[in-house]
């Protein structure tokens, strides 16, 4: 009995080695089938790409500088005669033209002083008339011997005496008109006022109480610092004839104000390896006040047939600057560039690009040497 159950289970046990053969097999053959009816992956699809054709430009070459703004006239308001401050002309801060009136003092002393210098005139006047005549009859009677000789020479010395004294009436007149005329102060310039410092009523004079300040602002300089390596490109342009300046304020992309380049200081710093230079800039709409922080922009020369690129074509890896270019058979081809300078959304590429050369705007992030692509228009196309 005990054999038997020996055999019984040694033959269920090759049953069921002989299923998991039949099994396996039928799974390969499966598998087999399906990977031969699989179809071969199909060529990489080209990607569609933007594209602009790189192209010559004349590149304006500009110098660059951080400035500040001075005022060409600034000077202290102050009175030159002493008096009683009466009248304020003009209101602090406002904008004056050249002889308005902005302060007067007190005339009455002055013209009191001036109409006792015109009535002491007409007095000695009055005398030299009268001595001059008697002189003229002392001529006549002393060429016939009715007059001596001493009486007639009292005659011309008192006669030259009044003519002296009306000379000092003279100047007398004239030193009071123009200390009546401080009392009037007026703009030397154009410009614009401060802040009053002499309330109506107070004394002034010559000991220099402070009135306001006035300050020109149409032109105004423009101040600024280049190195000594730039000395010689400046002085070259001048050379050539007129440096254009433009003035640009903190967040402005585009110019505001312009003039052009007036002065360069004749000695460089030695501490700092700079010269003092400096732009005349037209402001007649007072835009730019002295003491402003700035850039200019100087205007030194033109560069004909620059090779221009958007600058979004510029991709960066360690071997420096590169671009993609449509390649032969519509393939990337990255090319490795030397850059200039830039002019607005353009920068000028000095090397590995050439004229024509289409150069890829978009997708950049997707693509690499020796995809294929599909070149299509740039919305916006360079420009030459």
């Amino acid at each position: 009995m005990r054999v038997w159950k020996i055999v019984l289970g040694a033959g269920v046990v090759f049953a069921a080695i002989a299923v998991w053969h039949v099994l396996d097999r039928n799974a390969k053959n499966v598998v087999a089938g399906a990977a031969g009816a699989a179809t071969p992956s199909p060529a990489m699809m080209a990607m569609p790409v933007p594209v602009t054709k790189i192209v010559k430009k004349t590149l304006p070459i500009y110098l660059e500088y951080s400035a500040r703004t001075e005022s060409i006239g600034n000077v202290t308001l102050q009175a030159k005669v002493s008096g009683y401050l009466k009248e304020q002309l003009a209101p602090d801060g406002a904008d004056v033209k050249q002889g308005d009136l902005l302060y007067k003092i007190d005339p009455r002393d002055f013209q009191a002083s001036l109409d006792q210098s015109n009535a002491q005139a007409e007095r000695d006047a009055a005398s030299l008339d009268y001595l001059r005549s008697n002189f003229n009859r002392g001529t006549e009677l002393a060429k016939t011997g009715f007059l001596a000789k001493d009486a007639f020479d009292q005659r011309g010395s008192n006669m030259r005496q009044a003519e002296a004294a009306l000379s000092m009436d003279q100047a007398a007149i004239r030193g009071a008109q123009l200390n009546l005329g401080y009392t009037e102060i007026r703009a030397p310039f154009a410009g614009r006022l401060g802040r009053n410092q002499a309330p109506i009523g107070t004394l002034v004079g010559a000991s220099g109480t402070v009135l306001n300040n006035l300050v020109q602002l149409d032109p105004i300089y423009v101040t600024f610092n280049p190195s000594e390596t730039d000395l010689i490109e400046l002085q070259k342009a001048r050379a050539a004839g007129k440096v254009e300046a433009d003035i640009l304020l903190p967040g402005e992309t585009q110019p505001s104000q312009k003039g052009e380049l007036t002065f360069i200081d004749n000695m460089v710093d030695r501490a700092t390896g700079t010269i003092t230079a400096r732009a005349t800039i037209g402001n007649a709409d007072f835009h730019l006040l002295p003491g402003q922080y700035v850039r200019i922009q100087l205007h030194i020369r033109e560069q004909p047939d620059a090779l221009m690129a958007p600058q979004i074509a510029l991709g960066s890896s360690q071997l420096g600057k590169y671009v993609y270019v449509v390649g032969a058979g519509n393939k990337v081809d990255q090319r490795l560039v030397s850059l200039g300078r830039t002019d607005g959304d353009l920068v000028a590429i000095t090397g590995g690009v050439a004229e024509g050369d289409q150069v890829i705007v978009g997708n950049l992030q997707k693509i690499g040497p020796g995809m294929p692509i599909q070149p299509m228009p740039s919305k916006t196309e360079t420009k030459s």
